[in-house]
């Protein structure tokens, strides 16, 4: 099937499937696999160091057929985001996600040098503001995705037609979205593609621990939680780190305690080194509905596969 839309044609994309950015699981190995297998793979600078960057940047781009398109995500949070750009800039990156932050700081700079520039937001207040600022498209992400998350609390079947209804430019739905039939149903609510986080972070070419991969398709139901909401608030597996945060806050710990007992590394702890009972364990709500560790490239082709045979049974329905 032949498909195209806003989406495909601005990302130059086969499939309107996009792998989140995300610290500590997105090298230059697992957006290689994804574009290459028709979405768009974006590589997570949030960990990375400006030289770190360049060389996946560069691994990435050697791995792929030439044209094809794949993506850094830049949280604007981080430092060195000076020295990321430059590097984003001089590689001639073709699309830049940015994120946690204000989108008119770097757009006018990004999109002069010929780079289209998607901004990831969790509200309709801020979508519009990236629409204003100038940004191509617009990942709605709602309150069940996992990582550093909005703090609103809107989740994805609310935020998408909301965001829809403000907005003119391109949506990407984030949030709880796993599988073809999620994908159809963020369509159905007026998004034009969908970015992944947690089903790619349990992909074979996911640069995160084996341990926490394994603990990722292991997750049930009410075993994640959005906390740290005083500093960025984050959605974690439970584990006893999680539970030193709980009772922190729940005894009214003040912001610099809880910067305190984060400390720094932590999620590369847990992520990137395996540390399952002190790390922090960023994931989304819809790891319950993963039960398997599989290549980034079939991900991306029984998403595609089950979004297709969805929309054809829907077709069927007595009207």
């Amino acid at each position: 099937m032949n498909f195209s839309n806003r989406i495909t044609e601005l990302l130059n994309i086969r499939y309107p499937i996009i792998q989140a950015g995300m610290v500590w699981c997105s090298g230059w190995r697992l957006a290689a696999a994804v574009s290459g297998a028709g979405g768009l793979g974006i590589i997570g600078a949030g960990s990375m160091y400006p030289d770190v960057l360049r060389e996946h940047i560069r691994k990435c781009r050697a791995a792929l057929p030439l044209q094809t398109t794949f993506a850094v995500n830049v949280p604007m949070l981080y430092p060195d985001i000076d020295k990321h750009m430059a590097i984003i800039m001089e590689e001639q990156v073709p699309v830049v996600f940015t994120s946690a932050g204000n989108p008119a700081t770097w757009t006018g700079t990004l999109k002069a040098a010929g780079i289209r520039v998607v901004h990831v937001v969790s509200s309709v207040k801020f979508a519009q503001k990236a629409e204003q600022a100038g940004v191509d498209a617009v990942v709605a992400e709602g309150f069940e995705a996992g990582g550093h998350n909005g703090r609103e609390e809107t989740t994805t079947f609310c935020l998408i037609p909301m965001v829809r209804q403000a907005i003119q430019i391109p949506l990407i739905a984030a949030g709880g979205i796993t599988n073809g039939a999620g994908m159809l149903a963020a369509f159905a609510l007026g998004a034009e593609g969908v970015q992944m986080g947690t089903r790619f972070a349990a992909s074979e070419e996911s640069s995160a621990h084996p341990a926490f991969k394994a603990r990722v398709i292991g997750v049930k139901e009410g075993e994640t939680e959005l906390v740290l909401k005083q500093l960025a608030p984050v959605r974690l597996i439970k584990n006893e780190f999680y539970q030193q945060v709980k009772r922190a806050e729940l005894r009214g710990a003040t912001a610099e305690e809880l910067r305190t007992l984060l400390g720094r590394g932590r999620a590369k702890k847990g992520i990137f080194e395996g540390d399952m009972t002190e790390g922090e364990l960023e994931i989304g709500q819809i790891a319950a509905l993963i039960d398997s560790i599989k290549p980034a490239a079939q991900i991306v082709d029984e998403i595609w596969q089950e979004f297709i045979q969805e929309l054809n049974r829907l077709r069927q329905l007595p009207v």
